[in-house]
C-alpha cells in the first residue's frame, strides 16, 4: 500500500457513504487541509445531523475551499461527495483555480459500512446509508466526469505524506 501524496494546491475530494472510513482517513492528515460539511451543520445548529443546515455548511465549505485554493493550499473534502452535481461544483471550483483535484474513492462493502456506521457515535440511519452506498459512482464514472486521478482507499495506506 502507497500513502497518497497530495502536491501543493491539491483538491482532495473523499467519496463514499457515511461510515466508510473518510473521517478517518482525512484525520491523518492536517486539520487546516480538512474541509467537513458536519462540522459546518454543527457550527450552524449544533448539530452534525441536522440536514436542513447542508446548504448553508456547503456555502461555508465552498468559502474556505475558495480561500485555500486562491493560496494554492492543499485541501481534503471530508463529506459524501456521491451525488453528480457535487462532484461537477468541486470540478468546476478546481478548474477556476488551476488547481488539481483527485479523489479517493472509498471502495468498501457495504456490509462493512453498515457495521462501522452502526459503531459511530452519530449513528447514521440504515436506508440512508444503504442509499448512498448505492449511488457511490464507480472508478469508471469518476474518470468520465473529468477526475484526472481517482484512487482507492483499499489501495492507499492511512498516513498521508507531502506535508
Amino acid at each position: 500500500m502507497q500513502p497518497l501524496i497530495l502536491p501543493v494546491g491539491t483538491v482532495c475530494a473523499l467519496v463514499g457513504p457515511p461510515g466508510c472510513g473518510k473521517s478517518a482517513f482525512a484525520a491523518h492528515y492536517p486539520a487546516s487541509w480538512r474541509l467537513c460539511l458536519d462540522l459546518y451543520r454543527l457550527a450552524a445548529t449544533d448539530s452534525e445531523a441536522d440536514q436542513t443546515a447542508t446548504p448553508v455548511a456547503a456555502e461555508i465549505q465552498n468559502l474556505l475551499l475558495d480561500a485555500r485554493l486562491s493560496r494554492n493550499l492543499r485541501v481534503i473534502l471530508d463529506s459524501t461527495n456521491v451525488m453528480a452535481h457535487v462532484r461537477a461544483g468541486l470540478l468546476a471550483r478546481a478548474r477556476y483555480w488551476q488547481r488539481p483535484l483527485t479523489v479517493v474513492l472509498f471502495d468498501v462493502p457495504l456490509p462493512v459500512v453498515e457495521a462501522q456506521n452502526a459503531s459511530r457515535d452519530r449513528v447514521v440511519p440504515l436506508h440512508v446509508v444503504r442509499e448512498l452506498h448505492e449511488l457511490t459512482p464507480t472508478r469508471e464514472q469518476l474518470l468520465a466526469e473529468g477526475f484526472g486521478t481517482v484512487h482507492l482507499a483499499s489501495e492507499l495506506a492511512t498516513v498521508g505524506a507531502g506535508r
